[in-house]
């Protein structure tokens, strides 16, 4: 079997047949190939996954998922637009996670720990050298799920701006 490029699934080179692996719980397609990287978090080696046809990489142990910049932009779009049900409850980041400081996996310097600046309440950590994201157990559903204001703060602002049309 081998891992198709740019797909979640592997193909048998002998019977052309293509594997999709199931999802789990966080909605991970776990694609079997470790990765050289390990994980900021517990130091294991992340393993190759997908998440809503995106490749990023996966640690089995503590959850955690790191993508890279461009990806996770449209990773989250596409996770929002297939989200069904309810918001999620947004929950308050507590403080002592801008503290952390993770190392990167690839460049093993300092990551970054911020607010993310979109939906979902959370902090993740990144390299802006490596153009590199790390997001903790559930962040990205949590993102996924969350309402986005910046919506209806488009909505107020064009409302706000009526140009008072002269009738005649």
């Amino acid at each position: 079997m081998r891992l198709l490029e740019g797909r979640d699934s592997f193909i048998c080179d002998y019977c052309r047949q293509v594997y999709v692996p199931q999802e789990n719980a966080d909605g991970v397609r776990m694609l079997g190939e470790a990765s050289e990287l390990e994980c900021p978090v517990c130091s294991v080696p992340l393993v190759h996954a997908s998440m809503a046809r995106h490749r990023l990489l996966y640690c089995q142990h503590c959850r955690g998922t790191l993508v890279g910049m461009g990806e996770f932009t449209a990773l989250i779009g596409d996770l929002r637009s297939e989200t069904h049900g309810g918001p999620a409850t947004p929950r308050a980041p507590a403080p002592d996670e801008l503290q952390r400081r993770l190392r990167c996996p690839q460049c093993h310097g300092a990551m970054d720990a911020h607010y993310y600046a979109g939906p979902g309440n959370i902090v993740i950590d990144d390299c802006s050298r490596c153009e590199l994201n790390w997001l903790d157990e559930g962040e990205l559903r949590t993102i996924a799920h969350a309402p986005d204001h910046s919506y209806s703060r488009l909505s107020e602002a064009i409302s706000d701006y009526s140009p008072g049309f002269e009738g005649s």
